[in-house]
């Protein structure tokens, strides 16, 4: 059972991250040289809000899976990364969901009313927020790979 909870923990750890990789590595730089403010800003308002879903259900596995593997090695004394992997985890979520209910929501409403600039401003404050989550996941996965 510890090995599928592992699974399913690190399969909601995988697309997260890969998703925020792909996001800040290939889409982004990708778009941004190819394509006008309207197609660019639709274009990614429309593949995050297809992102944020799949996150949404990574965060959900990463706690149930997470806590679970926590709750059964209680009494066995857990290793420090995995505290400060569970730390850094929560705050991840935190600022997921501030990203969610500030900047993509405003980038998502600019992009509706055709507002480029306003649109390009808070795809900028996504881009920012996704990469501090992204180097939060990292030191996140150092933690408990290194603490044990």
């Amino acid at each position: 059972m510890r090995n599928l909870l592992l699974f399913f923990h690190l399969a909601g750890a995988i697309f997260w991250m890969g998703g925020m990789g792909f996001m800040l590595l290939a889409l982004r730089p990708g778009i941004a040289a190819t394509l006008q403010p309207p197609e660019r800003l639709r274009l990614l308002a429309d593949v995050l809000r297809r992102f944020f879903r799949v996150v949404g259900v990574s965060i959900v596995l990463l706690l149930l899976t997470g806590g679970a593997l926590m709750a059964a090695a209680r009494g066995q004394g857990m290793p420090l990364g995995w505290h400060v992997m569970a730390a850094i985890g929560v705050v991840m979520m935190l600022l997921f969901a501030h990203i969610v209910a500030a900047p993509y929501r405003r980038l998502h409403r600019a992009v509706a009313v055709s507002d480029w600039a306003e649109g390009a401003r808070r795809a900028g404050q996504v881009a920012l927020f996704v990469r501090i989550n992204f180097a939060l996941g990292w030191i996140a996965i150092a933690a408990v790979l290194l603490w044990r």
